[in-house]
């Protein structure tokens, strides 16, 4: 017998958020990847992975939202649906929860104000006056404007708790799900009929797409690695020889001629019931074979077509692309980034490109348009008009015209990666894997730790004191236990390192560097990549150390990602893995992403133009302009919760997986939970395991290595402390 369906009863003015737009901060996101669309009369709606667009189909005009114009809470977007009588759209997103706007209003509804089970919703459905919603790892709920009420398996007929598709049938709600191996499921309001391999014709359990025919009542759904499958409520039919792709993402049905449209890994195609029409990159207008989502307007029978890189609209006949980016970025993964002073332009690097911003206009260089040696950038130094960039694969000047590349095969660099930069005049200093190096134009010479005492051979960040002209280096050793690295000092002749054991450093790896012009005080972020604890922010006056932490300071966490210092004041910028922090030398402003427009809590680079504070954020670019608005000091040290994210997705080769290790439920030794993080395929095996063990609470990374899986989906999924998020994550070879 199941147990009694558990009902929310919480009134909206208490469930729901308010929210509006954050003054003096601006996202510049990359929009391409379209995650959801809805069309509405003379509008259509794109969920993005950089936010949500509306656009004006007859001009074209699109109006941008992301989170720091609007209450949107998680730039990325992954299900969209439109009430027909108020015209309310409702939006899914990847970690924010779910949100409604009524063209004027947001209202934002969490796992920590309202009855949602999860904070990741990837399907919506509206039927008469319920909102369906499928979460990931939490089920399904329905929100009926008042209450809530939560279908997952424990309570109901429900065989998993990750919904990838929902659709409506007369008074059936039927829910595609997966990762589990639950199948689809019929519920018509008290009862629940699960169609599995065991008991029906479904070839696979995981069900990831829906589409029903009106007049005949037919389920289309796409399935797994088995193409596409159709239902009339007896029969059974598998499709795959017309497709071009067994791996079905979306399912559109026409209403006037019954064709079905199917979007899969490999292009767009059309079924009429006899005959398959494949449209892909080569044969027609579509920008990208990977067709993500599907919308047919009823009108006109025009199709509206997402994919990994943009959004199309086929009537037939022609073919119409559209940019959904409200930037030139080419993707939002940012790495790094570095303003000139002469012009005032941004210099971005990400894990594909190196792009300049100078305000109105982006121009991107990549290895197939320049002489960048590599596309994945780690750092950028720019002196007078040079440009310098390390990246994974050598050194780079950029003098506006010219390149100039330096690697292991042409020049004294111990390795291809660089991964900081710092000029003293005409000498430059290289941080690699393998040393530091000095290059003073003709020569170059290495410090290892075979033939110098620095204290670790992977060179992190590099700062150079502007009175003395001594180098300080930033080192860590993932080799030692527990990490080890530390911060030196070389004069040139002599070396003085700092560690835990002869200082007052808190901890020997070091991510970033800072030195105060004024005072020529040295701020030093340490970052622990796999545990929370021994980390934070330690000032050195030339005589004391002073360390701030979350202990004893408003640091919103240990692990500091980066640093910069502001001119004109001195506030010192403290990026972390748990928001971005100024600190005036007496008070502490935090900003996270629920007081302020910061897209990500995880604040990876900063630069600083006057009032104007660049980062990157997660995944996307941003810029606070701090007279924008009335700062007022915020701390908010978090709550224990699993934060589960993921970098580039899709990915080839690898990607990082980011991570938080929740507080909520303590094991038996104080601060600690069980955490693990593994990775199933598409029927729910597990092929990988990342991590199995108990965690310090706070945020960690680990690199997902693809060189022995096939392409395909997969998902991640983390337990920490008593809460599971799972995602999606596509590797595509």
């Amino acid at each position: 017998m199941k147990k009694n369906i558990i009902l929310f009863f919480i009134f909206s003015v208490i469930a729901g958020k308010s929210f509006g737009q954050y003054a003096g901060w601006t996202n510049y996101t990359n929009g391409q990847w379209i995650g959801a669309i809805a069309d509405s009369g003379n509008e259509v709606w794109i969920g993005t992975g950089g936010g949500l667009v509306k656009m004006n189909k007859t001009t074209g005009e699109k109006i941008f939202y992301n989170h720091a114009n609007s209450g949107l809470p998680d730039n990325d977007v992954c299900a969209l649906a439109i009430e027909g009588t108020t015209g309310d759209i409702w939006i899914g997103t990847n970690v924010g929860g779910l949100a409604k706007f009524d063209r004027t209003n947001w209202t934002v509804f969490n796992t920590l104000n309202s009855g949602l089970p999860s904070d990741a919703v990837y399907a919506l459905a509206i039927g008469g006056t319920n909102i369906w919603i499928g979460t990931v790892g939490g089920g399904l709920a329905k929100f009926d404007g008042t209450n809530w009420t939560v279908y997952d398996t424990s309570n109901s007929g429900m065989p998993d708790g990750f919904v990838g598709a929902i659709g409506i049938e007369g008074g059936n709600i039927w829910v595609g799900t997966y990762f589990g191996g639950g199948g689809l499921a019929k519920f018509d309001g008290t009862n629940w009929t699960v169609y599995n391999t065991s008991n029906s014709g479904l070839p696979e359990n995981n069900v990831l797409a829906l589409g029903i025919e009106e007049t005949t009542g037919d389920i289309w759904m796409g399935v797994g690695s088995h193409g596409l499958v159709k239902f009339d409520g007896t029969n059974w039919t598998v499709y795959n020889s017309g497709l071009p792709s067994n791996q079905v993402n979306a399912i559109g049905i026409e209403g006037t001629t019954g064709d079905i449209w199917i979007g899969t890994y490999n292009g767009l195609v059309k079924f009429d019931g006899t005959n398959w029409t494949v449209y892909d990159t080569s044969n027609s207008g579509l920008p990208y074979s990977y067709v993500s989502e599907l919308d047919i307007e009823g009108t006109t029978g025009d199709i509206w077509i997402g994919t990994g890189d943009g959004l199309a609209k086929f009537d037939g006949a022609n073919w119409n692309t559209y940019n959904t980016s409200n930037s030139g970025l080419p993707n939002n993964w940012i790495t790094t980034l570095a303003i000139e002073g002469t012009t005032g332009n941004k210099w971005i690097g990400g894990d594909n490109s190196l792009v300049k911003f100078d305000g109105t206009n982006w121009t991107v260089y990549d290895t197939s348009n320049s002489g960048l040696p590599g596309n994945f950038i780690y750092n950028i130094t720019i002196k007078g008009n040079d440009k310098w960039i390390g990246t994974a694969d050598g050194l780079a000047k950029f003098d506006g015209a010219n390149w100039t590349v330096y690697n292991t095969s042409n020049s004294g660099l111990p390795y291809d990666e660089v991964l900081s930069l710092a000029i003293d005049g005409t000498t430059k200093w290289v941080g690699t894997y393998g040393g530091l190096v000095k290059f003073d134009g003709t020569n170059w010479t290495v410090y290892d730790t075979s033939n110098s005492v620095l204290p670790a051979n992977q060179v992190n960040a590099i700062g150079i004191e502007g009175t003395s002209g001594d180098i300080w280096v930033g080192t860590y050793d993932e080799n030692s236990y527990p990490y080890g690295g530390c911060v030196a000092k070389f004069d040139g002749t002599n070396w003085t390192v700092y560690d835990t054991s002869n200082f007052g450093l808190p901890y020997d790896c070091v991510n970033a560097l800072a030195i105060e012009e004024t005072t020529g005080n040295i701020w030093v972020g340490m970052y622990n990549p796999f545990y929370s604890y021994g980390g934070g922010l330690a000032k050195f006056d030339g005589t004391n150390w002073t360390v701030y932490n979350t202990s004893n300071s408003g640091l919103p966490s240990n692990r500091v990602k980066s640093l910069a210092i502001e001119g004109t004041t001195g506030d010192i910028w403290v990026g972390t893995v748990n928001g971005l922090a100024k600190f005036d030398g007496t008070n502490w402003t935090v900003y996270n992403k629920s007081n302020s427009g910061l897209p990500s809590n995880v604040v990876a680079t900063l630069g600083i133009e006057g009032n104007n504070i660049w980062m990157g954020a997660g995944n996307w670019l941003a810029v606070y302009n701090t007279t924008g608005v009335e700062e007022k000091s915020n701390l908010d040290f978090g709550l224990g919760i699993a934060d589960l994210r993921i970098g580039k997705n899709p990915f080839v080769k690898a990607t990082v997986i980011s991570y938080s290790a929740s507080g909520g439920f303590r094991s038996a030794q104080e601060g600690k939970s069980k955490v693990t993080l593994k990775l199933y395929d598409i029927a729910g095996n597990c092929v990988k395991t990342l991590i199995d063990g108990e965690k310090e609470a706070g945020s960690y990374s680990v690199k997902l290595d693809g060189k022995d899986l096939k392409t395909g989906v997969y998902f991640v999924r983390l337990s920490s402390g008593g809460f599971t998020e799972s995602k999606k994550i596509i590797l595509m070879k």
